[in-house]
């Protein structure tokens, strides 16, 4: 697939959304809970890669998994890790505040990569991750003090596992070992419906629930990751950052508007200043670069 950047973008908007509809759609199972949640979405996640993979790479791209090297499997399990804490984290909280604990990734991704691989953080960036931090202890403070963070340190281990699998691709590229993110998805899928199916026993998922979770595996996850890899292709690294906060926005108001979770004031005040600074940062290094 050939996209111009201005169709790229807009696949890259469609691919937010497609994102987004996990809160809303979650708060309308009836049995299925935690882990188990997690398992249907992360198998059927995997099934449709079996099929969306080998259409359009062919059956070579099953290859790619076994010569893949440790690079290709490490990601793998970066991608289970983000898979099994996102839904776990929206059990235990709310879509809002998952949603703006996970827009951090692109700072924790910049300490990281400075750390690991040595890239040199700006003055911007330094900015941006103090502002954040501010906001994020602002959102959490009443949380911490009566002990109900659960979730949100759950959630905080999404984005912490998007840094390192960025991380890890870039150094693994740097040496010349380009990891297809394609298929190191199929790999967490996979890995992370293992891993959780001894916790989700017994299951309890009525035919609703299993219904909703293919929508998830299919439309939430496999589609939009495939399309985002593509996306990746003609847009840049800070476009691509700033698009992916959409997603904070479309499922906050989903949530909102089809399961009436109304974020309080103080996830309000404090998801503004992360997802300002963020925006902030993003967009200067953008102009700067351009």
């Amino acid at each position: 697939m050939k996209l111009t950047h201005a169709r790229a973008v807009a696949l890259m908007v469609l691919v937010t959304l497609m994102w987004s509809i996990a809160g809303v759609v979650t708060r309308q199972l009836e049995q299925a809970r935690s882990f188990e949640v997690t398992f249907w979405r992360s198998l059927f996640t995997a099934l449709s890669l079996l099929v969306i993979l080998p259409a359009l790479r062919g059956r070579g791209v099953f290859t790619k998994l076994r010569h893949g090297g440790s690079a290709l499997w490490l990601s793998g399990l970066c991608w289970s890790v983000m898979f099994t804490a996102f839904m776990l984290a929206l059990t235990l909280t709310t879509v809002a505040n998952v949603l703006v604990t996970m827009a951090v990734g692109p700072l924790l991704t910049a300490l990281i990569a400075r750390v690991f691989i040595g890239h040199r953080i700006a003055t911007r960036t330094w900015l941006a991750i103090v502002v954040a931090g501010g906001g994020i202890v602002y959102m959490y403070g009443n949380n911490f003090a009566a002990g109900q963070t659960a979730g949100s340190l759950v959630a905080l281990a999404v984005p912490l596992a998007g840094a390192i699998n960025w991380t890890l691709t870039q150094r693994s590229h740097a040496r010349g070992h380009n990891v297809d993110l394609v298929p190191a998805v199929l790999i967490g899928a996979v890995l992370s419906s293992l891993c959780t199916l001894p916790l989700a026993l017994p299951l309890q998922a009525t035919a609703h629930d299993i219904s909703l979770l293919a929508l998830l595996g299919l439309v939430q996850l496999a589609i939009p990751c495939t399309l985002a890899v593509l996306c990746a292709r003609v847009l840049k690294a800070p476009e691509i950052s700033l698009l992916a906060l959409l997603e904070v926005i479309f499922g906050i108001a989903l949530a909102w508007l089809g399961a009436g979770e109304q974020p309080g004031a103080q996830v309000l005040t404090g998801g503004t200043l992360v997802i300002g600074a963020l925006v902030a940062n993003e967009w200067i290094g953008w102009r700067q670069r351009a």
